[in-house]
């Protein structure tokens, strides 16, 4: 599992866990915390894509060979 959808899991995690929460405060808590797991996977998604931009480009199918 990449970790975009791991802190989506987590997200929806706290988001089951506001809406089971029995008082106001720790319904706030538990959506703060669903929201910065959502934010943390559209920073991965953005990493990924960073990654993808900056990998060296494919060589032409021939290896090099060592002496």
């Amino acid at each position: 599992m990449s970790m975009r959808d791991e802190y989506r899991t987590r997200a929806a995690e706290f988001q089951a866990r506001a809406v089971c929460a029995s008082n106001e405060a720790a319904r706030q808590h538990f959506d703060a915390m669903a929201e910065h797991y959502l934010q943390l996977a559209e920073l991965e998604a953005q990493i990924d894509c960073l990654r993808e931009f900056t990998k060296e480009p494919q060589s032409d199918g021939k290896q090099k060979l060592s002496a």
